[in-house]
């Protein structure tokens, strides 16, 4: 079987699964308390969260361009939010193909050296974006430590209760968590010391090192600092999209909708920051499913987070997760539609 026949099948797959993760989200949804909750919330918050959705498409095209800039001095700001921007619309179709679409729009305006090669090639621009990624991952063990050590009272139950289950308290966590860090640890030792060996332990070591290497390759930037600074606007911004949404919904008034969503919502007009956080952790976590588009991952994700933790039933948790996901993907769908616009018809 070919390369494009598996990919098409993989498409088929994941989007079959998207189907069917929606299907048994939305499934015994009343659909009459579902519009009337949408009609009824702050859609200004809504509006805000979609603005700054688009605020950290151009934020991460000024991060992605720190590393690119020591490859091709003349990469413009506009070519990176651009690519950004077709990569986030193109992995609403194909998860993971918008990767390699935005490293060829920055490939195709890269100037070339004396040779007439360019300075940015397909292979660099992707090990630009691999180290992107891998800083996203960082970014969400870092939320994932803060939950853990300083708001543990408040989400301790859905870690052991949900993500690990079986597991009975704060400490037998840590000691998971320890062993797992350990057990990792001396792998990548083992790895070191067979590294000059043929086969798959240099392979491995090789991979390793490449992680390690693109990890702190913002420290060898001009004013890495300002990579540092970039992640935590990013994430920064994200926290703040979840509470928008939050704040959304704590204008429905309760008196509009059926008894069982009125007291879901009673519930959701006591969340503040901190679960804000807690969300956007469990939003980040639904991205490891490889659906098109997120649909029916971070649906089910979301509304099971916040049904499993605060009790609110699956269903209202549904209309926070469909604000969420749904207002992202129209500002993926503008911003994207509005830079393949703009390479087509209007940049040579």
């Amino acid at each position: 079987m070919g390369k494009k026949s598996t990919n098409i099948l993989q498409y088929i797959l994941w989007t079959a699964v998207a189907a069917v993760l929606l299907y048994f989200s939305f499934r015994g949804v009343d659909w009459k308390d579902f519009g009337a909750a949408l009609r009824g919330c702050r859609w200004g918050y809504v509006v805000l969260s979609m603005v700054l959705g688009a605020t950290v498409f151009y934020i991460r095209a000024l991060r992605w361009r720190m590393q690119l800039l020591p490859l091709d001095p003349s990469t413009s700001r506009l070519t990176c939010f651009n690519a950004y921007n077709i990569c986030m619309i193109t992995n609403i179709v194909l998860p993971r193909v918008g990767e390699v679409a935005r490293c060829g729009i920055v490939t195709k305006h890269s100037a070339r050296d004396g040779e007439g090669k360019r300075l940015v090639s397909f292979d660099k621009a992707i090990g630009t974006v691999v180290v992107d990624r891998l800083w996203d991952g960082v970014s969400i063990l870092v939320v994932l430590v803060l939950l853990l050590s300083l708001m543990w009272n408040r989400f301790g139950s859905f870690f052991t209760d949900t993500l690990f289950p079986g597991v009975s308290g704060k400490a037998h966590l840590w000691w998971i968590l320890a062993l797992g860090a350990l057990f990792a640890g001396g792998f990548i030792f083992l790895c070191w010391r067979l590294r000059e060996r043929e086969g798959i332990w240099s392979r491995v070591w090789g991979w390793i090192r490449g992680i390690y290497d693109g990890l702190l390759s913002c420290l060898h930037m001009r004013n890495g600092w300002l990579f540092i600074v970039y992640t935590a606007i990013i994430w920064g911004l994200y926290w703040l999209m979840s509470a928008c949404i939050i704040w959304a919904l704590q204008g429905v008034d309760p008196a509009t909708v059926g008894p069982e969503l009125g007291a879901a919502l009673e519930k959701i007009s006591g969340l503040g920051m901190a679960d804000a956080l807690f969300l956007m952790f469990a939003g980040a976590v639904s991205s490891l499913i490889p659906v098109p588009g997120g649909f029916g991952a971070f649906h089910g994700v979301v509304a099971g987070a916040l049904s499993s933790l605060y009790g609110i039933p699956f269903g209202a948790g549904l209309i926070f997760a469909t604000l969420s996901h749904e207002s992202q993907v129209i500002v993926n769908a503008f911003c994207g539609a509005c830079s393949y616009v703009h390479e087509t018809f209007f940049r040579r």
